[in-house]
């Protein structure tokens, strides 16, 4: 088994609930903020969706230049769902092409020339890929309650579904 074989893995399987949390996106309400200084909810869930494929094609190079990447604010529960579908697809053709040894190489990120981190390729897709998705995805959840939509399972019930019920 490749290193890569368990981001693959653990991306199809939390694809699922990700996927059900964009679902459940009030499109009315999209660029609604519980605070001035968050994100729309539209930009939060469009960040979440294109995190996957962003990250690995970061991860494609062997130093990436941070510049600043302004948010798309959407309209439409479409258009955020068709991302995460892009996303998903591109980071999966992305990391199907690492083999261990890059997977283990270090990446760097830069911002001005100046390197703002160095870590293996495979600790970039584990915490800036999958745990920052997951965080993203946890203030979704967040924003979701604070609109009164029912929030579906992600790792178990939740107060407002039980899929083993």
């Amino acid at each position: 088994m490749r290193i890569v074989d368990s981001f693959l893995s653990e991306m199809d399987q939390e694809a699922g609930a990700t996927r059900r949390l964009l679902e459940r996106l009030p499109e009315d309400k999209l660029s609604w903020k519980p605070h001035p200084k968050s994100m729309s909810l539209g930009k939060l869930a469009m960040h979440t969706a294109r995190i996957n494929g962003f990250i690995a094609g970061m991860g494609a190079k062997d130093t990436f230049e941070m510049a600043p990447v302004p948010e798309p604010e959407p309209t439409t529960k479409a258009e955020i769902l068709a991302a995460f579908e892009k996303s998903l697809a591109d980071a999966k053709g992305l990391l199907n092409q690492v083999d261990d040894a890059r997977a283990l190489a270090n990446w760097s990120m830069t911002m001005g020339g100046k390197t703002m981190m160095t870590m293996p390729r495979a600790a970039l897709y584990r915490v800036i890929m999958c745990s920052h998705q997951y965080h993203h995805r946890g203030q979704l959840t967040v924003y979701l309650r604070l609109l009164d939509v029912p929030l579906p399972s992600v790792y178990g019930p939740s107060a407002d579904e039980n899929p083993w019920a």
